[in-house]
């Protein structure tokens, strides 16, 4: 991507942004839009935007790249996983729930799928939409197990299989192979509908960091997790990426994803479960602002 495109999507989130946040200042989205935002995003909006994102030519290369991007992320949650059993046994319980979590789940799925789109298209939000698998599984099972005793096999299973992310990409994989041509209205609000994700995604984040100051924000635990969560994950990525040589793209969408910032799940669970929740939101704020200079760096990388 040419750094001039590349400079304009970052504005454009970035406007995006102020501009939920603004909105949410002022009192024109509620405090209940982040839920009814997330809802809209989550079960309408992402679900459709990964559809349409499938709705391409099939042939073998597509489906080895796709192999392909699942061992990468495979792999990239083991490192994950060992990372967060390792760098945080000095912190307190509170705490260590929040770092553990935020290690291994990171909210490539609102922010990481946009970008993957606006930066490599069509092609780069599908291997995005089959990377995001591996995380979904570690996210409600080793993830969740950071804050609370781990669910059964089936459950997960059952959770993770019925997420309507997941189910997209049922649809999207039975079209796509078996290559079958949607009803032009059908097919035309599918696209239109997953075209709002971006706007709708950053109007959301815009809203979560309206609700929070970022006085005492910026302190070096929530520093070192940011160069954790935004540096060294997706340096070992790239790495492992350039050892084995692979595509380009699949380098790139995996090094993208995988330096994306805290889960907004994160929060969520620590009120729920006894973690540390002002110190939750810190780190989801912060490390979510750092990608505006981040990501565009990781691109310059690649």
């Amino acid at each position: 991507m040419e750094i001039g495109s590349l400079v304009n999507l970052q504005v454009e989130m970035f406007l995006l942004l102020v501009s939920g946040a603004v909105m949410r200042k002022l009192g024109i989205l509620p405090p209940a839009a982040k839920d009814m935002l997330t809802d809209l995003v989550l079960y309408l909006i992402l679900p459709c935007n990964i559809v349409n994102s499938f709705r391409r030519e099939f042939s073998l290369q597509v489906l080895k790249d796709f192999l392909t991007i699942i061992a990468v992320a495979v792999a990239i949650q083991i490192v994950c996983y060992l990372l967060s059993k390792v760098l945080y046994n000095r912190e307190e319980t509170g705490r260590k729930k929040v770092f553990q979590y935020c290690t291994m789940a990171s909210n490539a799925g609102f922010l990481g799928n946009p970008i993957a789109e606006g930066i490599f298209g069509a092609e780069g939000l599908a291997l995005a939409s089959i990377y995001l698998i591996p995380q979904r599984v570690v996210m409600w099972s080793a993830g969740l197990a950071c804050f609370t005793d781990s669910k059964s096999k089936k459950e997960v299973f059952i959770q993770v299989a019925t997420h309507p992310c997941i189910i997209a990409v049922y649809i999207g994989m039975v079209l796509m192979i078996g290559q079958i041509p949607l009803p032009d209205a059908l097919g035309t609000t599918i696209k239109d509908l997953g075209s709002c994700m971006m706007p709708l995604s950053m109007l959301l984040i815009g809203t979560i960091f309206a609700d929070n100051s970022l006085k005492g924000m910026v302190s070096f635990p929530v520093i070192r997790f940011t160069l954790i969560r935004l540096g060294l994950i997706p340096a070992l990525t790239l790495l492992g990426c350039r050892l084995c040589r692979l595509d380009p793209l699949i380098t790139g969408v995996s090094v993208l994803l995988a330096g994306m910032p805290a889960a907004s799940t994160t929060a969520i669970l620590s009120n729920k479960y006894g973690g540390d929740v002002a110190f939750a939101t810190k780190c989801v704020v912060f490390s979510t602002l750092m990608t505006l200079i981040t990501v565009p760096l990781w691109c310059l990388v690649l």
